[in-house]
């Protein structure tokens, strides 16, 4: 599998559930029955993710919104949206 880069589009999966708790998200993955939890950031990055959109994208408004250097927003945010296709809570499309 290819890593994901800034034009690879994502959006969360279909077989999942989610909430807001205080600020952050819990996400129930239907497959496995797991719960996963998302700080606050996480959660912000899960709202935008609700629809299609590119990683450039979500980094973009998330720079936008948070005091943080692109470098390290872009290394967290990959980081983070590779452990949710992991547990399989996106659905990411690769440009081939």
């Amino acid at each position: 599998m290819r890593e994901m880069n800034a034009r690879t589009r994502i959006v969360a999966s279909k077989d999942q559930v989610s909430c807001d708790l205080a600020g952050e998200s819990i996400i129930l993955n239907l497959k496995n029955g797991i719960y996963y939890g998302l700080n606050p950031m996480g959660a912000r990055i899960w709202s935008l993710i609700q629809e299609r959109r590119r990683v450039d994208e979500v980094r973009d408004q998330i720079l936008d919104e948070y005091e943080v250097e692109r470098e390290v927003c872009e290394r967290e945010l990959l980081a983070l949206l590779s452990d949710l296709e992991e547990n399989g809570l996106i659905d990411v499309e690769r440009d081939t």
